[in-house]
This record gives C-alpha cells, structure tokens and sequence, in this order.
C-alpha cells in the first residue's frame, strides 16, 4: 500500500495511539510488556487497549451517521461524558425519526 493511502479507521487516531499501536505490534501483541516499557500496571494498558478499539469501530461506523460518529469520537476521547452522549444520540434519533 503506498504511503499516500491512509487508512480510514487510521486516519482520525492522534499520533500516540498510532504509536501504540506500533509498540503493541512490535511485542507481539503482550500487553504485559507493553505495560513494562511505559512503566504501568496492565490493567492501564488493558483500558487503553479498550478504549483504542472504540476509536477504531467508531471509524468504521463514520458511513452510517456522521453526527453519532462525532458524538461516539468526544465520548471515548473524554470530551463528553458518556451519559450527555446517549442523551444526545437518543435525541438526535427522535428528531431524525420525526422528520421522516
């Protein structure tokens, strides 16, 4: 794939999870080793492993409702606490559903 070609669910990951995601390759997938190399419990790595996925089927969900999407995207980037979140993805639903 030439340089050029980004992948879309990469694309809108920040450049310390790209980096992680390097590191985690270059391991073997350990998440034990990757908490030793950045000097924290596995459980921290574990969460942020979780949270990383997230981010990854969010982007892949992008197609469907773009402004879900963004909500989803500030939610799992702590922008947006989880609960606003569903209130506004379950209004935004009624609203859409209303004007169709």
């Amino acid at each position: 794939m030439p340089i050029e070609v980004v992948p879309n669910w990469i694309a809108p990951l920040e450049d310390e999870d790209v980096a992680f995601i390097k590191k985690f390759l270059l391991v073997s997938g350990s998440l034990k080793e990757i908490a030793r190399q950045y000097g924290v419990t596995y459980p921290t790595v574990r969460l942020r492993l979780d949270k990383l996925i997230q981010k990854i089927q969010i982007s892949e969900d992008v197609t469907g409702e773009p402004y879900i999407a963004l909500i989803k995207r500030l939610a799992v980037n702590e922008k947006l606490d989880f609960d606003t979140a569903k209130v506004l993805i379950s209004e935004y639903k009624k609203i859409k559903e209303s004007t169709q």
